[in-house]
């Protein structure tokens, strides 16, 4: 038997045309409409999902980002990783169309691969649109080992040369593409251009070196650290993909810079398209075959390791703890509390508390030993976390800093905050370069926030008009001389460490403390009857416990009553699996 007539990484468009044109019968005498296809698949993922996850192709597929932007051929299959910055809406486009008898399929497609012509038998389709960025604070260790075939990297710029100048030559009769909130004649609408796709053109080998400057050349406004995506999404519920989860993408990487939205500085319409803003030489598009949420297990290199076995998880947390005890100085109650807050999540909410969440507040650090502890300890965990960021609290950095996310109505863009964070980041805080003096409007709004954030888990965002909670998981950890008024953690410490060490642990020793953390902090928890029973409060208790604190914030008063069904599980999860 023959193998298939495309290849799912260099031609995954083929193999989109040869299953629509199966789906719709294509000359069978008795052709099924596009139109039953709209808002769902056609059989394509299925063939996508087949080579991706039981052919173990998805190693072979390249990672898009800085590095492989320049090399990766276009309209071939790439994987994205990334966080959900900001959600733009839906766009409608020419889903299919018939070209002379034949009906075509524009799916997964920004240009058309044949002419369309005026023809009114169309389909006009519906896709959502995701700006996605790295995932802030996010280890190196984390990135995704995947070496790019040479055969799949390639110079086009001499293919975009014969495609200009073809296009130079001809008429093209473009198709708008509009989003949902303007389909009549838009001034602010992208054009579908009626030409094929650029064809090969054998090239002498000389001067492979100098096209390979010009096609670089093409991507000088890329951030070499930060390469966002506009993502395209097709046939999924909207509650499958949220703002700020971490998502891999895997589908067809569109590249064309001469497909740009032309702005229209008389029409003032021009400037509530969020596409005029992401122009494809900054921001490539990912028409999106397949998606999956990432949970930090994915993150890890050796992923399919162990079994959760009560020894093993032993063995893993006592390593773990040694090589904490040695960052903190032989610190050892400081260690037990930083481990048991390593492995704090949010289980639940009841009513304004976030339940598992333990912020930890280290005391009795100066401005001298935090560049040495401080310092160890931010590295240290980096090495064991995979999204892991550290503000300097200082007052300049108060009065000044962007720290809750805002809407920009005239870009219509989500302007990102540093609070934007995806589930399961960890925030360090350092509060001992902080003196005294003056906090502006700004300032105030800053600590409000992290204050916020530390108390209920949720950010407030900012819509001009009004402010919206979004619930968060981050864990904090805060470094301060005293205890900390900014941000009351849930647990202060005194740092007494007692000697100095450069323990530098083995890569295999490090996988394992991941996947212990990983591993115990993705682990269900609920609280039974029983457990309610010996941790809750008798009412008699709780009634006088709320006498004797009448003039305190209620939150604390709440906290206080949750403390124990805050950290009982973290206990218990962090010896035995």
């Amino acid at each position: 038997m023959g193998g298939p007539p495309f290849d799912c990484i260099t031609n995954p468009l083929g193999a989109v045309r040869l299953t629509f044109e199966k789906a719709i019968g294509l000359g069978s005498g008795s052709e099924t409409h596009p139109s039953a296809f709209d808002g769902k698949d056609w059989g394509g993922l299925d063939l996508f999902r087949h080579f991706l996850f039981h052919e173990s192709g998805l190693s072979q597929v390249p990672i898009l980002n800085p590095k492989t932007i320049r090399w990766i051929r276009p309209n071939t299959l790439v994987r994205y990783r990334g966080m959900i910055q900001d959600m733009l809406g839906n766009e409608f486009y020419v889903g299919a169309y018939k070209d002379g008898n034949l009906w075509r399929t524009n799916k997964f497609m920004d240009v058309s691969q044949y002419p369309m012509g005026s023809s009114p038998d169309m389909c006009l389709w519906e896709r959502r649109l995701l700006y996605c960025v790295p995932v802030p604070g996010q280890s190196p260790w984390t990135e995704p080992l995947c070496e790019l075939d040479p055969n799949l990297g390639m110079d086009w710029s001499s293919q975009t040369r014969e495609k200009r100048h073809r296009m130079d030559d001809e008429d093209a009769d473009p198709m708008d593409l509009v989003p949902d909130d303007g389909i009549k004649s838009s001034p602010i609408s992208k054009k579908m251009r009626e030409d094929g796709l650029p064809s090969p053109e054998p090239e002498c080998r000389d001067s492979k070196t100098t096209d390979s400057s010009s096609s670089m050349s093409l991507f000088q406004n890329f951030d070499k650290d930060n390469l966002p995506c506009l993502v395209k999404i097709y046939d999924s519920p909207e509650s499958e993909l949220k703002l700020n989860e971490v998502f891999e993408f895997i589908g067809v990487l569109t590249f064309d810079s001469e497909l740009a939205v032309e702005k229209d500085e008389n029409d003032e319409l021009s400037n509530d398209d969020p596409l005029v803003h992401l122009p494809p030489n900054k921001v490539p598009r990912l028409h999106c075959l397949i998606h999956r949420k990432l949970s930090a297990h994915d993150f890890l290199q050796c992923s399919s390791i162990m079994e959760p076995k009560p020894h093993l998880v032993k063995e893993i947390r006592e390593a773990l703890f040694r090589h904490l005890t040695a960052v903190l100085g032989n610190d050892e109650l400081a260690t037990h509390f930083m481990l048991l807050h390593l492995l704090s999540k949010v289980h639940a909410r009841v009513d304004a508390v976030a339940v598992g969440k333990l912020s930890l507040n280290l005391i009795g650090l100066s401005k001298e030993n935090v560049s040495v502890f401080g310092t160890r300890l931010s590295q240290a965990l980096k090495n064991l976390l995979p999204f892991t960021r550290c503000i300097p609290l200082t007052l300049e950095y108060l009065n000044t800093a962007s720290l809750a996310p805002k809407k920009d109505y005239q870009a219509n863009r989500l302007i990102p905050g540093v609070l934007q964070l995806p589930e399961g980041s960890h925030l360090m805080v350092d509060e001992t370069q902080l003196e005294s003096g003056s906090l502006s409007s700004i300032g105030i709004e800053n600590t409000r926030l992290l204050k916020n954030l530390m108390d209920f888990q949720k950010v407030e965002y900012d819509f001009q008009y009004y402010k919206m909670e979004m619930a968060a998981d981050v864990q904090l950890l805060i470094f301060s001389e005293g205890k900390s008024n900014i941000i009351p953690a849930d647990v202060v410490v005194p740092f007494q460490p007692s000697l100095e060490s450069s323990e530098i642990p083995v890569a295999e020793a490090l996988e394992a403390w991941r996947w212990y953390l990983a591993t115990l902090r993705s682990l269900p928890h609920s609280i039974g009857p029983e457990m309610q029973k010996r941790n809750w409060l008798k009412e008699d208790y709780k009634v006088s416990l709320t006498q004797a604190m009448a003039h305190v914030c209620p939150t604390t008063l709440l906290h206080h009553f949750f403390f124990p069904v805050h950290i009982s599980p973290i206990v218990k999860f962090s010896h035995v699996c």
